[in-house]
């Protein structure tokens, strides 16, 4: 089923840099080591976007050499970045159409009367055994072991059945022939192993895949199940939130995954802005967490708003397992796992639009889920933001910068230019003014390459890939 999409028609020239990872953002792009390039854009440029082109999450695998997005419409669309070469040994491949699928289909729940999306909510890579890759997708209630295998050879000369496939009549069969393989166009397949269904009874919101490579946990709102690999007819039930009476329900979960070393430990977080860490040898159903974050409130910023922008839309451990991170509405929280009383760093994604919670509650902006990912080396992070900016902040230096996700910079080597923007007063040249914000055009989905400085940034319909450009 390997094959283009409508939206890789527009697709630009790479950056020429060193592949060496440089393990430090660099004051994120504005200092002396490197800064931002625009290296390729997937997707259509239609201003009429169809909904079911709207990417709805990305992921790279392992090795960072296939990238993943699904959409809500379903499908699955692999890039595979293409082998360095070698008139350009500096250059490093750009990422091409490897396979698109069809993951999920929408279908009807006839004893509730509702209908399940075949949106894509979630993406996650199994380390790769042999030659052949393997990943998850869910959409609200289904989870789907896909396998994605090459085949450039195919048999010929059966001794039962003709070339074109149909059977031969066995009284004719005078001769013994040994079938050859001969080799044929390389065609990239994927086929569902493993379907994994009728265990949620509300909306899938987080797959994780365990360290021990045979289990993942899937989330949604009120419980997580603990699933086995290669088991798609029962599931354990490792945490139940739900409320013998739905009327005392305080809290929903938003986000869970598992620990990126140790297989016994996996966190999740909730709507009311904390984060349960819990270790699966301590009981069966972790329903009492070995350990809890969360920060106290500051009574003096209280509002009407404030449960609704302390809800964590993503969690995310650090590769080393020692930090974790957590997304709310307008800032991004950096953890030590050591320390649950108040979290080690704070970053305001944007809190210039502190001032305008209540039009954005109005256009229900405000219930936006924004991720976050780390780099390679866990010394940087980004997340998104609104118009198409995204936001990347350096652990190190503490620098950020704000970079924008668009076609006017979408010129092959061009430099990603910092964006500002201004809350009041005189408007510098460059900045942007809080008002003239497109609420619309937002990115909630990013993905950073785990050994190099590439990150691929979902807008709408469109897919950007940006590298660094060291000077």
């Amino acid at each position: 089923m390997g094959g283009g999409r409508g939206g890789e028609r527009a697709c630009c020239g790479l950056v020429a840099s060193s592949p060496a990872l440089v393990s430090c953002v660099a004051g994120v792009g504005g200092g002396n080591d490197f800064q931002w390039c625009f290296s390729q854009v997937k997707g259509a440029i239609d201003e009429d976007v169809a909904e079911a082109d709207i990417i709805s999450t990305v992921e790279f695998n392992f090795s960072g050499d296939l990238l993943a997005t699904g959409d809500k419409g379903g499908r699955v669309v692999i890039f595979q970045r293409e082998q360095e070469s070698k008139s350009r040994p500096h250059s490093r491949g750009e990422y091409n159409v490897y396979s698109t699928f069809q993951s999920h289909e929408p279908e009807f729940d006839y004893l509730k009367s509702l209908e399940i999306e075949e949106k894509i909510n979630k993406i996650r890579w199994l380390p790769q055994q042999n030659a052949a890759h393997c990943l998850l997708s869910t959409n609200d209630k289904t989870i789907k072991l896909w396998k994605i295998s090459e085949r450039d050879k195919r048999a010929e000369g059966y001794n039962l059945k003709d070339e074109d496939g149909r059977l031969r009549d066995p009284f004719r069969i005078t001769s013994l022939r040994v079938p050859i393989l001969k080799p044929m166009d390389l065609m990239v397949e994927a086929s569902p192993r493993r379907i994994f269904a009728n265990a949620h009874t509300y909306h899938i919101n987080s797959i994780s895949v365990n360290s021990d490579h045979e289990t993942y946990l899937s989330a949604d709102d009120l419980r997580i199940n603990l699933w086995h690999l290669e088991i798609t007819d029962r599931s354990f039930n490792i945490v139940d939130i739900k409320p013998a009476n739905m009327e005392e329900l305080t809290e929903v979960i938003t986000a869970a995954e598992f620990h990126p070393h140790q297989c016994n430990v996996f966190v999740y977080s909730s709507s009311k802005g904390t984060i349960r860490l819990c270790d699966m040898r301590d009981s069966a159903l972790c329903d009492r967490h070995s350990k809890f974050f969360e920060e106290p409130e500051d009574p003096s910023s209280r509002s009407f708003f404030s449960e609704i922008i302390s809800s964590i839309s993503d969690v995310k451990f650090s590769h080393s397992g020692r930090y974790m991170m957590t997304r709310d509405y307008l800032s991004v929280k950096v953890w030590d796992l050591n320390m649950e009383s108040r979290p080690v760093e704070t970053y305001q994604v944007h809190e210039y639009l502190r001032s305008k919670l209540c039009s954005l509650y109005e256009n229900d902006c405000i219930f936006d889920k924004f991720e976050c990912c780390w780099n390679g080396s866990d010394s940087a992070i980004m997340t998104g933001s609104y118009n198409n900016f995204f936001r990347m902040f350096d652990r190190n230096t503490r620098r950020d910068i704000t970079l924008e996700a668009s076609r006017e910079s979408s010129k092959p080597r061009a430099i990603l230019k910092p964006r500002k923007v201004c809350t009041g007063g005189k408007r510098k040249k460059d900045e942007i003014n809080v008002d003239s914000l497109d609420f619309n055009k937002k990115i909630l989905h990013t993905a950073w390459h785990p050994k190099e400085n590439i990150i691929a940034v979902a807008a709408t319909n469109n897919l950007y890939i940006f590298q660094d450009k060291i000077n």
